[in-house]
């Protein structure tokens, strides 16, 4: 990011918050370690400076209780842009619901007012370290994803062979496809793996994302302008047509173009040509398009979004691609590939493994962000874990939203005996669908309770509530103390000295220590 000083580790930190006593809070705390901060009053006004310039803010810091746009609408409006920014949500209000419900919605970190200079800096690092990782990580697919072939695509399920059958076909020819199916299922992919197996291999491919693009800018950055053709068009731009000349373009979120760009867009398909703003003549293009759409757009035709005779002109080879929670038994292969190629990038070439807990525990949550999600969620996790294998412990997002599972004996058998690397084999009986039935529980929460009140009626005294909270701190995260002390708010030399006030012991901490 560009915001960001390799030399002084500051960073470009937006604060959205509508307590101008708390924002100079923050403020001046953030800015003591060096940060550059940048100020909106409610989530609105933040929302509009991030898509002014997603590229320059590192971090922000989100309040989630706000009039006019809440914090958690904010975070979905922020994941609808399509923008990575780690977010680090806080409020007054600290209920588990809050924390489940800001996680759920893509939050980076949680902390609760009134917090600590030391508490939200130390978060922001985190996050940085995070954001510019995640940063070179995206640049390097980036740069390869330009020869992604179908052998490329990861998949075990039949749904999926079908699609890779499907768009198979469609690359020995030049017909227009659209790819339906939900945001971060991989119609990208998809399209890239059709481009390149077709005659158009070596040819441009150039990707534009319709639902980004500001309405009175999409006609010019689609089909181009010539100079002076407006206020600020100061010089001629050939726009992503011509750019795509001889090759694809691929239309993302199409069902998003204005009404009035669709009557142009029908033109290039039709007769292979296009008017550039503010030109007298119209130019030849030579292009292959692919569409995609997370909407139903017969629906949009019906209701006048979407042009009827640009729908059935597009829509000469519809490829449906499914959820992934319609396909968990690509999962396991997902977590495996993800895991080895972001171990090999951020940990020396180093390949990290998977246990099987924590495969049971991916493979149970529904990812309502598909493969990109679970992308995202490997990356952060191997970014983040402190040793050579990823656990449970490594996915408290996921955990938070399945809360009560327990996973059964074969599954620590194969823990034990099978990490996932590109080399490993499952039993036979190892089902990815049947893995996410045997951990789950029903909806009794009793076991993660931690009651306040003691039998007699009264409330309990804080020892003891630390006592057991600590006790099921170490079993959540499985005795690794780093990680339990982190997710405390504690230092490890302060968790150590109540493990021995409390005479627990850390192997076994439903036990008293010897």
């Amino acid at each position: 990011m560009t915001g960001y000083n390799e030399l002084k580790g500051a960073g470009q930190i937006l604060v959205v918050e509508d307590d101008p006593v708390q924002r100079r809070l923050l403020k001046n705390a953030i800015e003591r370690n060096g940060h550059v901060v940048h100020q909106a009053e409610n989530g609105r006004i933040g929302l509009e400076m991030v898509k002014r310039d997603p590229s320059l803010f590192n971090v922000i810091v989100l309040d989630l209780m706000m009039p006019e746009m809440t914090g958690l609408e904010f975070l979905e409006a922020l994941h609808d842009f399509g923008t990575q920014i780690p977010v680090i949500v806080q409020t007054g209000q600290g209920g588990i619901e809050t924390v489940v419900q800001a996680m759920r919605a893509g939050a980076f970190d949680f902390v609760v007012k009134p917090v600590s200079p030391e508490r939200i800096n130390t978060s922001i690092s985190n996050a940085m370290k995070l954001d510019q990782r995640e940063v070179k990580a995206r640049a390097g697919r980036r740069s390869r994803s330009g020869s992604v072939g179908f052998d490329d695509i990861v998949s075990a399920s039949p749904a999926m062979i079908r699609v890779i059958d499907l768009a198979q076909r469609a690359s020995q020819s030049n017909i227009p496809v659209v790819l339906e199916g939900e945001s971060g299922v991989g119609k990208e992919l998809v399209a890239r793996a059709i481009q390149s197996g077709g005659d158009r291999a070596n040819k441009p491919f150039v990707t534009v994302n319709c639902g980004a693009i500001p309405h009175n800018l999409v006609e010019s950055i689609l089909f181009g302008h010539e100079k002076g053709a407006f206020t600020g068009a100061t010089e001629k731009h050939i726009g992503k047509f011509m750019e795509a000349d001889g090759g694809t373009i691929f239309l993302d979120e199409i069902g998003d173009l204005p009404l009035e760009v669709q009557v142009k867009l029908l033109r290039a398909v039709q007769q292979g040509e296009i008017e550039t703003v503010g030109a007298r003549t119209a130019h030849k293009v030579n292009v292959r398009l692919i569409s995609a759409t997370n909407k139903d757009l017969i629906e949009e035709v019906k209701n006048g979004h979407f042009r009827e005779d640009l729908y059935y002109r597009l829509n000469v080879f519809p490829i449906t691609i499914p959820a992934l929670r319609k396909r968990k038994e690509d999962i396991p292969h997902l977590v495996r590939v993800f895991a080895d190629r972001f171990s090999s990038e951020q940990k020396n070439g180093r390949r990290m493994t998977v246990n099987a807990g924590a495969l049971a525990l991916l493979t149970a949550y529904d990812w309502p962000g598909n493969i990109r999600q679970l992308e995202n969620a490997i990356f952060r996790a191997v970014v983040l874990a402190e040793g050579p294998e990823l656990t449970e412990a490594d996915f408290p997002q996921i955990a938070a939203q399945l809360p009560n599972y327990e996973v059964v004996d074969h599954l620590a058998l194969v823990a034990d005996n099978s990490h996932l690397d590109p080399d490993a084999e499952f039993p036979e009986d190892y089902q990815a669908a049947s893995v996410a039935e045997t951990i789950r529980r029903g909806p009794d929460a009793s076991d993660n309770a931690i009651p306040s009140v003691n039998q007699a009626g009264d409330v309990r005294r804080l020892a003891d509530v630390e006592e057991e909270l600590i006790r099921f701190a170490l079993k959540f995260y499985r005795g690794q103390m780093s990680q339990v002390a982190r997710k405390l708010g504690i230092g490890r030399s302060t968790l150590y000295r109540k493990l021995k006030d409390y005479g627990i012991d850390p192997d076994n901490p439903q036990k008293d220590a010897a």
